[in-house]
């Protein structure tokens, strides 16, 4: 049968795969379908890399075999999905985003795509990213081998960094779900800024092998979705042990929101400051008001704020320090000219210029950063903040133009969440929560190193309570 209506591209994934098990359509059916809406809108919104046309049509009908002889897999089984294009494909160009690395092939597909190819989920797309995953520090949205992903709600605004394909992918309807990385933000953000829902995994939870390395001890992949249940799904599938990566924590994990304690038994930590101060004035009445939901779901909410460490600067450090040496040929060839952004090439040619004492500095505080953070989560189970400020910034504008002045004596609160939160290696989970000037904002929650589905839980009963993963762009309407 044909697929007809839009509403079956912004269903979530489990949906999906319960439509196909029934036979409402075959996974060739719906891979087609998804395809072309990829290849039209993506197109038009710098999403895409890599249309994988004959490799996702190919394994669709394998996986329709399945379903005949009743071989089920699991509940991502049939349902298409894209991936950041720093994930390696057999055969096919991974880019990393940037221009020196446009003819790049692989022979060894990416341990999380074979996990999900297992499974039975359909790989159609590589999906746009900011070039090297904007570790060097980018100044316009534009610094990507496909140009400035745009944002499905507002096309004059940017999707945001560095996994912008895969935001902008799933809120477009143009995948059911993606895979992306965060080495400071880059999950987080673009979910916030599209609309949907990201899960920062747990540092090592999973695996990198395959993945083009950014940072050894910060990197981390994963999912972004509709729902908090589909990335516990997706995590579910992707994480465990790999010998691969030597940085993988040996963990398996296994997707139980059933199991949840009594929301009255956790403790959530939040600042006021981040609420009412640090957050855009236009977005704070969409703040209160999730404050209120999560005020009515009957957590005991604790007011705190996070230990006092120079996050930034740390992480900073670090990052420079590991990419100085990852891309050390990509300077040294001269192919760094080749990069869009010039404060790319910049970072990256003064990243060689950095101290071993200033990188081992940086990880003794790093370490002293991680056992404040066990000491501050003695009596908080997680914390609840703004992704982000506010909504999505405009494409045209540069990406470090001056904003609003931080007075003097504002408590910090939970503000630097971001580069705290990868500097310790902690798993967050950000979920929509209003829009603004109709753009969408989001909130997170941050918790322990592997209380993945503690977080998820949470985010699961918020998203029953609000309709926020639900809302679409205007162009949701476009079949193609």
């Amino acid at each position: 049968m044909a697929i007809a209506g839009v509403d079956l591209f912004f269903a979530s994934a489990t949906e999906l795969n319960a439509g196909w098990r029934k036979g409402d359509y075959s996974s060739e059916e719906l891979t087609r379908a998804y395809l072309d809406r990829l290849e039209g809108i993506g197109g038009e919104h710098n999403a895409l890399a890599l249309s994988l046309r004959r490799d996702a049509i190919r394994r669709a009908k394998d996986v329709d075999k399945d379903r005949k002889i009743e071989r089920f897999r699991g509940k991502l089984q049939g349902v298409p999905f894209g991936a950041k294009d720093l994930l390696a494909w057999p055969k096919h160009p991974t880019t990393w985003g940037a221009k020196p690395y446009a003819d790049q092939v692989f022979d060894k597909p990416a341990t999380v795509l074979t996990n999900l190819d297992k499974m039975g989920a359909v790989l159609i797309g590589k999906l746009a990213m900011i070039e090297l995953a904007g570790g060097p520090g980018y100044r316009w949205a534009k610094a990507s081998l496909t140009g400035p992903c745009l944002n499905p709600w507002d096309k004059t605004r940017w999707a945001g960094g560095s996994s912008s394909g895969s935001g902008a992918a799933v809120a477009a309807g143009l995948v059911s779900f993606a895979l992306g990385s965060e080495t400071s933000g880059s999950i987080l953000t673009p979910a916030a800024f599209c609309g949907i829902t990201g899960l920062r995994p747990t540092y090592g939870l999973v695996s990198r092998a395959g993945a083009m390395a950014l940072s050894w001890t910060l990197d981390k992949i994963g999912p972004m979705a509709r729902t908090a249940e589909d990335c516990g799904v997706i995590l579910d599938v992707i994480a465990g042990g790999d010998d691969d990566d030597p940085m993988s924590a040996g963990k398996g994990f296994a997707y139980t929101p059933q199991f949840a304690r009594p929301f009255a038994d956790y403790t959530i930590g939040y600042a006021p400051v981040d609420w009412e101060e640090w957050a855009d004035p236009e977005a704070r009445s969409a703040f209160a008001e999730t404050l209120r939901v999560f005020r009515a779901m009957g957590f005991q909410l604790k007011e705190a704020e996070l230990p006092d460490f120079p996050y930034g600067a740390i992480l900073s450090t670090i990052l420079q320090a590991e990419q100085a040496s990852i891309f050390e040929e990509l300077v040294t060839s001269g192919k760094v000219e080749q990069l869009a952004d010039e404060k790319q090439i910049a970072g990256l040619k003064a990243a060689g210029e950095l101290l071993a004492k200033d990188y081992l500095r940086a990880m003794r505080i790093r370490r002293q950063v991680i056992e404040a953070f066990k000491d501050f989560f003695y009596n908080i189970d997680m914390i609840l903040v703004p992704t982000r400020r506010g909504i999505a910034n405009e494409v045209a504008v540069p990406l470090d133009a001056p904003g609003s002045p931080v007075p003097a004596g504002r408590k910090r609160g939970f503000n630097a969440h971001t580069p705290a939160g990868n500097l310790a290696g902690l798993p967050a989970l950000t979920l929509p929560c209003g829009l603004v000037k109709g753009l969408p904002v989001g909130v997170t929650l941050m918790g322990r190193a592997f209380t993945e589905n503690a977080l998820l839980a949470v985010g699961q009963e918020f998203q029953k309570r609000t309709d926020w993963h639900k809302r679409r762009p205007a162009l949701a309407e476009r079949m193609q």
